[in-house]
């Protein structure tokens, strides 16, 4: 039986002794396939047919999602539940099933006390999922997939990797709401008998403790985690996947350092499934290779691909460009990135390729804006040269001389006229520098970002205190100082931020305040998060201003 057969016909089968595990407690596949059985009689009892999904347990949301399936039901799977997320599956679900909180209006459907009928094979054309595109390049789109996709793209995993830890546990620092998440946290152990641990790896220090006793460990992983490695591996891991965002370079090494072997990187798309791999061991190849079953061809640079993991057997363009080498391929970029500003039209990889040449940037992502007016705006980290321009002269006069470097490349109406420069790129908790993520950045009351420094303890960031931000206004004439409430929504943007903290505000303690903020000299926010709490303390060269712990409800 295949990994794509076994996937049809699971809740036929039968159940493993253990199927999963909650940190160290052991789940059986019966208790999963009795609590399957429960969702299904209660979605075949609703009248609807589209159901949001939403959940922070794995072994929760596999019970819910097979459940769904048998009962020949749709599945939206939102990939976070911001408010617009939130607005958006409203407008488009019948009802909703979860952990979280239901979008405003939705019904909510909860497990039934019968259970269902005998499980049935699922029908693999069955057009039973539908998932969100990123949304690095605009608003998250919904995108359909036929449950063989999913399927097959699981027997090209397996057939690629799976003979490294067969019978290795699977944890995840990546969200099962998301594509990538959903096929190798949930679809491949399923298929091929690997253990699911439930618990998401926060901080990669969770591995030891979330890897089953007497057991090795597969790491499903996104490049932001692969960026901020512990000291040394506290478990054996077998194996590393990267995958929805580019790796860096620098992540490579260390994750040599730190767990022995280089990451699997796994490129693809929402829209694409995974289409090819490399593993950039020491004197390996760093071209791409494709996975089983899929074929690539160039057309004019342009990559274009066919396989079992799209929806008919045709050739379809992807949104990036390559070049054949042997034995596979190199990127190139982004295919086809126009816009129009001012009534021009502006090729996004033109002035990106244009910034990168710069020996005052070291990397960065373009943001196409509509408000207040059609414009391109730039986050970038500046390299040395850059930083020192901007803390010498400021920050107008590095923005002056980025767009100077676009002579020739732009028309001075269509330059851009908004910057933010950081330490590094600000991604989401799957390791994207969405467009949602990258416009947060220009909100006119978040502070700069000088510099991030990461410890086991936690991360120390450097904020720009400019005398220009509105919470200043009023507060006090004459006599700015930064409000203490400002002080603790900035902890708690940071920190949601930089750990993924998913859980609803619940309180505060030990909140002192012993120095104010004032314009000017920067100040260091120091963040810690553990078991709930997040610890904070601002400092700088003054001495301490605050510090206090603020409260999280579990998920």
């Amino acid at each position: 039986m295949t990994p794509a057969e076994r996937l049809a016909a699971l809740l036929t089968l039968p159940p493993p002794a253990v199927i999963g595990w909650r940190r160290r407690e052991a789940v059986t596949g019966a208790a999963l396939w009795a609590e399957a059985a429960r969702w299904q009689a209660a979605f075949a009892a609703h009248p609807g047919q589209r159901f949001g999904l939403y959940f922070q347990d794995t072994l929760d949301f596999i019970a819910a999602l097979f459940g769904l399936w048998q009962a020949r039901k749709q599945a939206w799977l939102p990939g976070d539940m911001t408010a617009d997320s939130r607005q958006a599956l409203a407008q488009r679900v019948d009802a909703f099933a979860g952990d979280v909180p239901a979008p405003p209006g939705l019904p909510v459907v909860r497990p039934a006390e019968v259970p269902a009928e005998p499980a049935a094979p699922l029908d693999p054309e069955a057009q039973h999922l539908v998932v969100f595109t990123s949304g690095s390049t605009g608003q998250p789109q919904a995108l359909p997939k036929r449950l063989r996709q999913l399927f097959d793209e699981i027997t090209a995993l397996e057939q690629a990797f799976g003979a490294t830890a067969p019978g290795a546990a699977v944890l995840a620092s990546v969200s099962h709401q998301h594509v990538y998440g959903l096929l190798f946290r949930v679809l491949w152990p399923l298929a091929t008998g690997r253990s699911v641990q439930s618990h998401s790896v926060v901080v990669l220090e969770d591995i030891a403790e979330l890897t089953p006793p007497a057991s090795d460990a597969v790491l499903i992983a996104s490049p932001a985690h692969l960026s901020r490695l512990p000291l040394q591996a506290q478990a054996r891991v077998r194996q590393v996947f990267s995958s929805g965002a580019p790796l860096p370079d620098a992540a490579v090494p260390e994750c040599l350092r730190v767990f022995g072997l280089a990451p699997i990187e796994v490129y693809g798309s929402s829209e694409t499934g995974g289409v090819a791999w490399r593993q950039r061991s020491p004197g390996a190849a760093s071209h791409w290779r494709a996975l089983p079953g899929v074929q690539w061809r160039l057309d004019e640079g342009t990559l274009w691909l066919r396989s079992a993991h799209l929806d008919d057997d045709g050739w379809m363009p992807s949104a990036d460009r390559a070049e054949a080498v042997e034995g596979g391929f190199e990127l190139r970029g982004r295919a086809d990135r126009i816009v129009k500003i001012a009534e021009k039209r502006v090729s996004l990889t033109a002035v990106e390729a244009a910034l990168r040449a710069s020996p005052l940037v070291a990397d960065l992502r373009l943001v196409p804006m509509t408000a207040p007016r059609e414009q391109i705006a730039v986050v970038a980290v500046p390299a040395e040269a850059g930083w020192q321009l901007h803390d010498t002269q400021g920050k107008r006069a590095l923005a002056e001389a980025l767009r100077e470097a676009l002579a020739g490349v732009v028309e001075r109406v269509a330059l851009p006229r908004r910057f933010r420069f950081l330490p590094e790129l600000p991604v989401n908790t799957q390791g994207k520098s969405t467009q949602a993520r990258l416009l947060a950045e220009f909100d006119p009351r978040r502070p700069a970002l000088r510099a991030v420094q990461r410890s086991d303890a936690g991360d120390d960031l450097t904020l720009l205190i400019d005398p220009r931000l509105p919470q200043f206004e009023g507060h006090f004439p004459g006599h700015p100082i930064l409000a203490g409430v400002v002080q603790v929504e900035w902890a708690e943007l940071f920190g949601r931020e930089r750990f993924g903290i998913a859980g609803s505000f619940a309180g505060m303690e030990a909140l002192k305040f012993q120095r104010v903020i004032t314009p000017g000299p920067p100040v260091t926010l120091s963040l810690a998060w553990s078991a709930g709490k997040l610890s904070f303390r601002y400092h700088s060269a003054q001495g301490q201003h605050a510090s206090g712990r603020l409260l999280f409800s579990a998920p």
